[in-house]
């Protein structure tokens, strides 16, 4: 009995074993994908058994691994946009089978049901659509936000390079001592065969996120950035131009910003009424279940994606790879191709993370050939932790800071804290560019460009410009000679020196300008934040009511203008003024202000003497205080070489200001107080554009003449101000109260895109739209009290000066946009107060914007 008992128990263990050791012996086949022409791994690749449900996604790395349990003989590999293959197998063999795809050139368009008549696409019944439904409700649950916590490591690189450059591009003769800088790859690649790169950017950081009280901060432990002669160029507008177009892809917001723009996410609330959605495969051997969900827009030149993504069919309906591009038709400027591969990880919950985003586009004039600039932005993030609250100080104060020295870290920090190691050609960025300074052609071309495009001609410690405002001319100067410039910081950081000098051929009249300013910070005055005095003296014209936006008040352009243009005035200003920054954005500035003003053209000032008399005024003398508080959360700005220039985004910006006139101080004639405040503030609509609105108000305290009343903003030139009055003359209307409103709202195509003539065109369609309410109170209105200067009459050239009655000033336009790229043109139309003299009821205006 004893052998039988032995015998039956190896039996019993022999059965036992056997599904584990067939598992064992079970063959598999692996294998790396790869693209045949840029031949980089290729991730989110579809290998599976042919004919069955059985397979797999490649990892990050393009590998695959399948467990051949039902001796099958093919395994088939497919991926969006290439070719799929079918690839012979041995069954019961272990092997490696390395693919190599190749692309397909056929746009990804509906499926194609076999029958003898076309079914058309909808999305009743459409298993697709109820698929991205569920994605759609189960959002809130899979983002960030819907823990308590969390925090992660995260590594950002982002690197630009000339593309598709020629060989004969490359082997000019200008070129001959910067063979070094070229980069090779395959010509199939994006941006080419030869590229030039010239920016590399990276950033080590620890994220912290805690939902209540909500916070989200950034600690920049590390940053490292290829950088310029600061004399030539803006390395830290260079450094916010480039962040503000590659900003993060979140899939599950309803809107991606991109390239400045917003476009609708597939998994957007109504994205079904946007894109054509389909199941194009299943992956049911892996944990969980995935599900490959294609996309394409309804509308072509819409601002929408296309390519497909992978939802987990666990309940959570998570996105676990996705990978979006967008049509060649689609209404972006300069875009030649945009791919972004997103990869999500688990968490222990069992829910997914965002754990790598490749952005990669290439820009060009010409969408189809030529040179252009390639621009990859590659994000990890690592060490994904949930639930794990820290002290409060962790999560106060501004969503980014920077850690002490991370701009100081060795090449041994770098090498050892980057997740992977950056390529050959990649790590010689660094170097190569500070090689490329110590040429002399290139610091020659730099010199050069920085002319053309900033204005400014540079010598070391002072540089001159800017050079569009050497000339202009005007009614009452004439011919206008000017020339002027500025210290660098090559002479010192702390002290800044600005001046000027101009002659009026007609009026025999110079004009001059000095300024000087101390940095409180060793900063640049113009960079953020800002912490300085200046104290400057400005003895020089000026229009009344004319608000320039960014413009310096003698250039060229500026000289033509439309109507009669001679109401002018002589200011002497001397002002002392302190601006303090702080990283929050909240800033203050406090000032001091003594002016001098003096008519001239036609302008006069007069007033009634007690005997009825006519008396002609001089000048009028003020000395005032003032003092401003400003909240930009969030804000960011190109910083140039004249100015910062403030990016219009969706956060509002407060301004408060208040003015103190002083009577009897430093010759100063009156007593009053002003106050105006103002929002503004960017409203994406999704797929309609976006709207800017402006609103301001204002009171004047006080009793004094009409050139110390607010005299709104006119313009009489024929470019288009988006915060003037585009039909309003200058000096027309004044107020010592008023609220106005300016609304500004481009639909991005979304009309213009339905039109078959019109799509081809790119065209954007644009309302505006302004009104202002105010008026002067009895006591300021010069009917009322001889003392007070006259209002300006139409009886000279000028068209008069007038007080806000009680129906507002209105106008509005429609405009169409992108005209070459470039141009942006109104029709404006003016609706009351036509009856003034000189009122224009009808103009075109023109605008040029630079935009994606």
């Amino acid at each position: 009995m004893k052998p039988l008992t032995t015998l039956f128990k190896k039996s019993i263990i022999l059965l036992l074993l056997l599904p584990f050791t067939a598992l064992a012996q079970s063959p598999v086949i692996k294998g790396v994908v790869t693209d045949i022409k840029r031949h980089e791994v290729m991730p989110f690749v579809t290998v599976s058994f042919a004919g069955t449900s059985v397979g797999m996604s490649t990892n990050t790395r393009g590998e695959y691994s399948l467990v051949n349990n039902g001796n099958y003989k093919q395994i088939k590999v497919a991926f969006i946009g290439y070719k799929t293959i079918v690839k012979d197998i041995e069954p019961g063999k272990d092997q490696v089978i390395n693919i190599n795809l190749v692309e397909d050139n056929h746009t990804l368009n509906e499926v194609v049901v076999r029958s003898n008549k076309k079914k058309k696409y909808t999305n009743k019944n459409n298993p697709a659509v109820e698929l991205i439904r569920q994605v759609i409700a189960h959002k809130k649950q899979n983002q960030l936000e819907s823990y308590d916590y969390a925090q992660y490591k995260q590594y950002e690189r982002m690197i630009f390079s000339l593309s598709n450059l020629s060989d004969k591009f490359k082997n000019k003769r200008i070129f001959k001592n910067y063979q070094f800088m070229f980069k090779e790859q395959d010509s199939t690649a994006i941006g080419g065969k030869t590229l030039l790169p010239m920016y590399l950017e990276e950033k080590l950081s620890d994220n912290y996120y805690r939902k209540a009280p909500y916070a989200k901060k950034q600690v920049i432990e590390a940053n490292k950035q290829v950088k310029y002669d600061a004399n030539f160029v803006d390395n830290e507008g260079l450094k916010t131009y480039f962040n503000r177009m590659y900003q993060d892809i979140n899939i599950y917001d309803n809107n991606v910003s991109l390239l400045s723009n917003q476009l609708l996410s597939p998994i957007a609330d109504h994205s079904p009424d946007y894109y054509k959605f389909f199941i194009t495969d299943t992956l049911k051997d892996q944990q969980p279940n995935l599900i490959e969900l294609s996309f394409t827009p309804r509308n072509t030149n819409g601002l929408l994606f296309e390519g497909r993504m992978y939802v987990t069919m666990d309940g959570n309906f998570a996105v676990q790879n996705a990978e979006l591009t967008v049509n060649k038709n689609i209404n972006l400027n300069f875009v030649r191709q945009m791919q972004a591969t997103l990869s999500y990880e688990k968490n222990n919950d069992g829910k997914y993370h965002l754990s790598q985003s490749d952005l990669k586009i290439e820009f060009g004039i010409n969408k189809n050939k030529g040179g252009g600039v390639f621009g990859e932005r590659l994000v990890t993030i690592n060490n994904f932790e949930i639930n794990k609250p820290h002290s409060k100080e962790i999560y106060d104060g501004p969503a980014q800071v920077f850690a002490s020295n991370s701009d100081a870290k060795s090449d041994l920090y770098w090498m050892q804290s980057r997740p992977d190691s950056l390529d050959a050609d990649a790590a010689r960025i660094y170097k190569n560019v500070d090689s490329l300074q110590t040429i002399p052609s290139f610091k020659k071309t730099i010199d050069i460009a920085t002319l053309v495009l900033a204005g400014y001609k540079n010598y070391g410690k002072f540089e001159v410009g800017p050079a569009n405002t050497f000339y202009s001319f005007n009614p009452v100067e004439g011919f206008r000679p000017r020339i002027g410039g500025r210290t660098t910081p090559e002479l010192s950081k702390r002290y800044y020196f600005e001046t000027y000098g101009a002659y009026g051929t007609r009026d025999d009249k110079f004009k001059y300008f000095f300024s000087s300013t101390y940095s409180l910070n060793n900063k640049s005055i113009y960079s953020f934040p800002q912490n300085y005095v200046r104290a400057s003296f400005q003895h020089d014209t000026k229009i009344p009511g004319q608000e320039l936006q960014f413009v310096q008040e003698s250039n060229f352009l500026l000289s033509f203008k439309r109507g009669d243009n001679d109401v002018w005035l002589y200011n002497d200003i001397l002002r002392l003024d302190y601006v303090h920054e702080f990283s929050n954005h909240l800033s203050y500035a406090l000032g001091f202000k003594k002016w001098g003003q003096t008519p001239a053209g036609s302008l006069q000032f007069r007033n009634l003497l007690p005997n009825g008399v006519i008396n002609d005024v001089d000048r009028i003398n003020t000395t005032e205080l003032s003092a401003q508080i400003r909240w930009a959360p969030h804000e960011k700005f190109y910083q140039g070489k004249i100015y910062r220039t403030p990016i219009p985004d969706r956060y509002p910006v407060f301004t408060l200001n208040y003015q103190q006139g002083v009577k009897g101080l430093l010759g100063g004639d009156y007593n009053y107080q002003n106050v105006t405040a103002n929002i503004t503030k960017r409203f994406y609509l999704s797929q309609l554009g976006f709207t800017d609105v402006s609103t301001e108000g204002s009171y004047l305290f006080g009793k004094v003449p009409f050139p110390l009343l607010d005299i709104h903003h006119a313009n009489q030139t024929y470019a288009f101000q988006l915060y003037s009055y585009n039909l309003m003359n200058f000096q027309e209307f004044v107020s010592d109260h008023y609220a106005s409103i300016a609304i500004d709202h481009n639909f991005n195509g979304f009309l213009f895109n339905r039109v078959p003539l019109l799509k081809k065109l790119k065209l954007r369609e644009i309302i505006d739209f302004k009104s202002l309410w105010g008026g002067v109170r009895s006591e300021n209105n010069p009917a009322n009290d001889n003392s007070l200067l006259r209002f300006p009459g139409s009886n000279g050239t000028s068209g008069g000066t007038h007080a806000l009655s009680a129906k507002p000033y209105m106008e509005g336009s429609v405009g169409v946009g992108n005209i070459f790229k470039l141009l942006r043109v109104d029709l404006v139309k003016r609706f009351t107060y036509l009856e003034n003299p000189g009122a224009p009821e009808w103009g075109v205006r023109a605008m040029v914007k630079f935009d994606f």
